[in-house]
């Protein structure tokens, strides 16, 4: 019988008991397909990410898996909070990689950036520059959330898929309280989304109850099993560049998205559009340790 040990971790928060739940099981290398699909539905969170270091590729390697048997790649919650992990553990990851780094998520290299903030681990995933790929009529997009389309109406912005690297859509709502009202109805999410070849979405408002965030959102992406995410990474990105190309927000600045008020798992995600890339960033807290066993 093999024993994996297995860690739970909160992710964009500084506090247990918030944030974005993630386990994070180490391994020694690749499991069977199976066993990464059965451990994540083991475990029920949103993802669970599997890591291992690789001395051939100087690199820790990540893969990550929904407990709908799909395999997410990007920079989001369990990109982070794998690589927070081996950090606050402090295992070598970076060794040989000279000053730059990255980890490797599902085969691809993801530039990483740390740092310290009062104490804290800090780690930032650059992704690449955001794309406008289209707009959603607001009405399809609107009775699909339990909302009518005048609900939809902030700034003029429509229903706009974008894409750092994951393609989401980007879900303007009028203000807080329409926001905390939307009622997804994931069949006609899943049928959007399937439609016009994006993941999730991703609502937002301006209207926010602290000053020193630039949004406050929502996630849903019943398409991969996710109903309600407390944060992502791989949505705050698109966002941030989105908010960006309207010329709501400046480049090379510091922003912070508040998200998972009514999951009761607030989350802080920092966003940062520069000319080449999208920083999203946050820290992590280990909640709690154990064995799992094959």
């Amino acid at each position: 019988m093999k024993k994996l040990p297995y860690y739970i971790l909160d992710v964009f928060t500084n506090q247990r008991y918030k944030g974005n739940p993630l386990a994070v099981v180490r391994c020694e290398g690749e499991l069977e397909l199976s066993q990464y699909y059965n451990i994540a539905r083991e475990f029920g969170y949103s993802e669970t990410s599997f890591v291992w270091y690789s001395d051939a590729e100087k690199s820790l390697k990540v893969r990550s898996f929904t407990p709908g048997n799909y395999e997410v790649g990007g920079g989001g919650h369990n990109f982070l909070g794998a690589v927070s992990l081996a950090l606050l553990q402090g295992w070598d990851i970076f060794n040989g990689q000279g000053d730059e780094h990255w980890v490797t998520m599902k085969n691809e290299k993801l530039p990483v950036v740390i740092n310290e903030e009062n104490g804290l681990i800090l780690v930032a995933v650059k992704q690449q520059a955001a794309k406008n790929l289209a707009t959603i009529n607001p009405e399809i997009v609107a009775r699909a959330l339990g909302l009518e389309a005048s609900d939809l109406e902030l700034n003029n912005w429509k229903p706009t898929i974008m894409k750092t690297e994951v393609a989401h859509t980007m879900v303007p709502v009028k203000n807080r309280a329409l926001l905390n009202q939307a009622t997804p109805n994931p069949d006609k999410l899943k049928e959007i989304s399937k439609d016009y070849g994006f993941e999730g979405f991703y609502l937002y408002t301006t209207d926010v109850s602290e000053n020193d965030y630039l949004t406050e959102t929502r996630f849903f992406n019943p398409a991969y099993g996710i109903d309600e995410d407390p944060a992502t990474g791989t949505a705050a990105g698109p966002l941030a560049g989105f908010l960006q190309q309207a010329n709501y927000i400046n480049a090379n600045h510091d922003y912070k998205i508040l998200q998972g008020v009514l999951v009761n798992h607030p989350s802080t995600i920092h966003v940062k559009v520069t000319p080449n890339n999208v920083l999203v960033s946050g820290s992590s807290v280990i909640v709690m340790e154990g064995a799992l066993f094959l």
